[in-house]
């Protein structure tokens, strides 16, 4: 089991989570970004930086992902991908993307970019709260528990 963070659009607090998360339980943690990332001292927690480029984070992630590892991302085609490996997907607000709600999720996103693309303004996810900061990290101790 290895947890991977799309790590570019991540925000600053889910990644302290996550730190925080991987101390605890011993589970390897790998940042995956096209910048340079800071994580904190640990056997356990490591950052990869790739070039910059459309997609080249996914594409790492995928290429190094497992069946059963955990990916960490708001990016609904790669956690598509990540799915169809076997892969679980939380998103940095705490929602769980399954066999069972991707595609009406993909369904949806596309909506909306046809729609920003004919003129419309849709406006953006709103900022994190601590409710959502407070589901991430529920979802995720549930998960992290469930292994043991």
């Amino acid at each position: 089991m290895h947890i991977w963070v799309d790590a570019d659009a991540c925000p600053k607090v889910i990644k302290d989570i996550l730190f925080r998360a991987a101390a605890r339980t011993g589970i390897p943690l790998t940042l995956i970004a096209n910048q340079t990332l800071f994580v904190p001292p640990s056997p356990l927690i490591r950052s990869v930086q790739v070039p910059a480029g459309f997609d080249v984070a996914d594409n790492e992630i995928v290429k190094r992902l497992s069946a059963g590892d955990l990916v960490i991302t708001s990016d609904l085609p790669l956690a598509a991908e990540i799915i169809e490996k076997g892969g679980h997907v939380l998103s940095h607000r705490g929602e769980w993307y399954s066999a069972a709600n991707i595609r009406p999720l993909l369904n949806m996103r596309d909506f909306m970019d046809n729609l920003r693309a004919s003129g419309v303004q849709t406006g953006g996810p709103p900022p994190m709260n601590p409710a959502d900061r407070q589901v991430f990290a529920g979802h995720l101790d549930r998960f992290l528990t469930g292994l043991k």
